[in-house]
């Protein structure tokens, strides 16, 4: 009798699966074509009601992964390997599918294009936003209130300035409230003083107000999210198109609003936005998670690009810091997609000036050998001020997370926005805008500086370009440094606070703002110190580098060096942290002091703990990271792992004795994300793996195509020999003996080949599987019969348990 016509079988199984793992349906239509057996009766047996045509579409959802939970990476790759080749071979058929095979091969190159001219056009808009909101708080430009301070002066035909950077065009608040140009009483103190609390007040009411309301993805740097949904995490809608409006618009109020953030983080999020949005009108990625996730690596390179100005910078960033999976293709597109946003963002120009760096330098003296040993302190200090910022800052999240301060969070944000505001507005350099100070410290005092940061006794300047005297510091700059000190201890605090808020908050700038301050201060006391000791009292050391009478220390490269110090020690990178930079300051000549400085933070932050920010916020949240950094070096075995232990039973199908009931009741009573399938109870021969999603969703479609299913049909998970032997002697006749019952064939959702492992296996070397391979689970077996199965989330709790710590901290799988 031949076996695939004998009976009629119910083909649901909706052409996505097989022995490759899941296919499409345009990959079912071509095996089909190349001679599925026949399905024709032999004999006098009806016809089949047969499904197996029936497209993937027709079953919405099949193919895609629950919110919250891992994606399938070796399932996605080899699904989109399949469609590559059924296109390669759909080329030679007419100029049609030769033109449709041509813009498969282009379209990732098409889609980072235009994410990166989105990227490029998003960062500019948001730059000229936020610095006008920003200026808002100090005045307006009554003459065109649509333009910033700097522009507003632009348009006044003054050539000297105050030092304030005020013109005669730009009123303060004072002066509209009445006050006269020069007053400078208490009135007009307190004046201006009210009206920056006030403004403060209101944009980060707004910016967390919009976040609560409409997208409450939209807080925080995102780029924990981001590292984690690049691991092949699946968090819904954190990448959606209400998460990047309100979070482009509450990131400029945020910055506005005066408080220890920045903004650079957030661009990364809202790039990776962009690049999610885009992809879905490729379907080549739209429809493929593993595949979309190179758009996001590229856009991840994107944001960073427009955050600094930096391309080089983001495409290492994007393979150090967040990206999992990298192929060199990848690699070209993310340099092409953060080259096309730089393009444009310099396009735009936000900074205002002829330069595409945000913190351009240019320094009269070259670093000196001696300098290495101040340089590597530098790197310690930014070390531990790194450690101390995490342990506190975490230590924070945790407590508002535990405690009845996280179910008010706009109220904690008008506190901590009103505390921020009355301390910082006092001293300048608080008050100022954190950009405007990390660029007053990385510049050289020269003839156009009249900071107090730059009063030093006995140095007269007649060009700008002549060369530094050496000089003694006047009372100006020890009442700068003593005012530095409390601006410190000010930003480390009050960013320990904001980090973590329900509004966007990125720590790019905070971090380089602090390692600035701590760089100018040692830089000041090195110049000191030689100065001390000019001429020929100077130590050997210096003597042989320093002439005599001319200044051989530049204050602004050791906050350069301290910036990138205390950003290492916050966030651990290393590479990118150097090229960003040099690509942030134009000083290509500095490398070396800030690859040993970024070297020595991270040597000295690993030894005081081993995780990053963004990766301590991960480990907070639960996420399932499995970081490929880490090193697993415990001796146990799969079968110390596995799941269940001591001889619990083990939720499976057989492939061709169940029932569709007895399918649902363990549905039903079960929640896994995935059964394993056997030949029969007595021989518990490992044959496949099948999702439960894709189960529920195929039971879901049959009913809907046919309203009379049985509970008592028999379901078939695969097409062997052996299981249509099965179905002849069993279930052909319904309850009554008259009514045949159709079995049901489920083959074609079926994993026929998942990744096993033997129950000796070092838990080692599953490890290394699950971060090489990005597997979602595997399947324990001895001699071919299964005995469990370890999911991500068991490796990852796992881990916690041998490193004593919490297991349970682990909520997603």
């Amino acid at each position: 009798m031949n076996r695939s016509g004998s009976q009629n079988i119910i083909d649901v199984g909706g052409g996505v699966g097989n022995s490759l793992g899941n296919t499409s349906d345009d990959d079912m239509v071509e095996l089909e074509r190349e001679g599925a057996p026949s399905t024709r009766p032999s004999g006098g047996i009806s016809p089949p009601l047969d499904g197996s045509g029936l497209p993937e579409e027709n079953i919405p959802g099949l193919g895609q992964y629950e919110d919250f939970h891992t994606i399938d990476w070796q399932r996605d790759i080899a699904r989109d390997r399949m469609r590559h080749r059924l296109i390669v071979k759909k080329k030679k058929d007419s100029i049609l599918e030769l033109i449709r095979g041509a813009h498969d091969a282009w379209s990732g190159w098409l889609c980072v294009l235009v994410v990166g001219l989105c990227a490029g056009m998003m960062a500019g808009v948001i730059d000229i936003g936020a610095t006008w909101l920003t200026d808002l708080k100090f005045g307006l430009c009554p003459s065109a209130f649509y333009l910033n301070k700097e522009q507003c002066c632009w348009s006044s035909n003054e050539t000297v300035i105050d030092i304030s950077g005020n013109c005669s065009l730009w009123l303060t608040w004072a002066e509209v409230m009445g006050f006269s140009k020069h007053e400078s009483g208490a009135p007009a103190y307190m004046g201006l003083y009210f009206f920056y609390t006030l403004w403060a007040l209101l944009f980060a009411t707004l910016s967390a107000s919009l976040v609560r309301m409409f997208a409450p993805y939209a807080c925080g740097s995102g780029i924990p999210e981001i590292k984690t949904i690049l691991s092949g995490f699946i968090i819904r809608g954190y990448l959606g198109k209400w998460t990047l409006l309100i979070k482009s618009v509450s990131i400029m109020l945020a910055v506005a609003a005066g408080l220890s953030l920045g903004k650079e983080g957030p661009m990364v999020h809202m790039a990776c936005c962009t690049g999610n949005i885009l992809a879905y009108l490729f379907p080549k990625y739209g429809k493929n998670e593993a595949k979309k996730r190179e758009i996001l690596s590229a856009a991840s390179a994107a944001g960073v690009s427009v955050a600094f100005g930096a391309p080089i910078g983001g495409v290492l960033f994007s393979l150090e810091e967040v990206s999992y999976y990298f192929p060199l293709k990848t690699l070209w597109r993310s340099f092409f997609c953060a080259l096309i946003a730089a393009f444009v963002l310099q396009s735009i120009n936000p900074f205002g000036n002829e330069h595409s760096v945000l913190f351009y330098v240019e320094y009269n003296n070259p670093w000196l050998f001696f300098e290495l040993v101040p340089f590597l302190i530098l790197g310690i200090i930014g070390g531990l001020l790194g450690a101390l910022f995490i342990r506190c800052n975490i230590y924070w999240c945790r407590f508002r997370k535990s405690s009845r301060l996280g179910q008010y969070p706009v109220t904690e944000v008008i506190l901590v926005t009103l505390m921020t505001s009355l301390l910082a507005y006092p001293n300048k350099y608080t008050r100022m805008n954190t950009s405007e100070l990390i660029y007053l410290l990385f510049s050289q005092c020269g003839v156009t500086n009249q900071e107090e940061i730059c009063d030093y006794t006995n140095r007269n300047f007649t060009n700008v370009n002549q060369a530094v005297n050496i000089a003694e510091a006047g009372p100006g700059v020890y009442a700068a440094m003593w005012e530095l000190g409390l601006a410190l201890v000010f930003k480390m605090i009050i960013t320990i606070f904001t980090f973590g808020m329900k509004i966007p908050a990125g720590l790019f700038i905070p971090s380089l703002a602090m390692g600035a301050i701590v760089g100018r201060m040692v830089g000041i006391g090195m110049e000191q110190i030689v100065y001390s000791y000019h001429g020929e009292s100077l130590p050997w050391f210096f003597r042989g580098e320093c002439a005599q009478e001319e200044s051989c220390i530049t204050p602004g490269l050791y906050a350069m060096v301290g910036a990138a110090a205390v950003l290492g020690g916050v966030t651990r990178m290393t590479v990118s942290l150097v090229v960003i930079m040099f690509e942030l300051t134009g000083g290509v000549r500095y490398i070396v002091p800030l690859m040993a400085a970024a070297m020595a933070s991270k040597w000295v932050g690993d030894a005081l703990g081993r995780m990053g920010i963004y990766d301590a916020h991960i480990s907070l949240n639960g996420y399932p990271f499995l970081d490929i950094k880490d090193e697993f070096s415990h001796t146990t075995l799969a079968a110390d792992v596995m799941q269940p232990q001591s001889n619990e039973p083990l939720s499976v199908f057989t492939q061709g004795s169940m029932t569709l009931g007895e399918v649902e009741e363990i549905l039903n009573s079960t929640d896994h994300n995935g059964f394993p399938i056997i030949i029969s109870t007595e021989s518990q021969y490992l044959v496949g793996f099948v999702l439960r999603r894709d189960l529920v969703l195929a039971i879901k479609a049959l009913r809907n195509r046919m309203e009379d299913v049985s509970p008592d049909a028999l379901v078939l998970f695969t097409t062997s020999p052996s299981t249509d032997s099965h179905l002849l002697g069993h279930n052909s006749l319904g309850e009554g003996g008259s009514n045949p019952v159709c079995p049901l064939q489920f083959s074609k959702i079926v994993d026929l080949s998942p990744v096993t492992i033997a129950d000796k296996t070092p838990m080692e070397t599953v490890v290394d599987m699950f971060r090489k391979l990005g597997l979602r689970q595997t399947l324990v077996t001895h001699n071919g019969r299964l005995l469990g199965i370890i999911t991500k989330k068991d490796v990852l709790r796992h881990i916690k348990r041998m490193d004593n710590e919490d297991p349970e901290s682990i909520l997603f799988n």
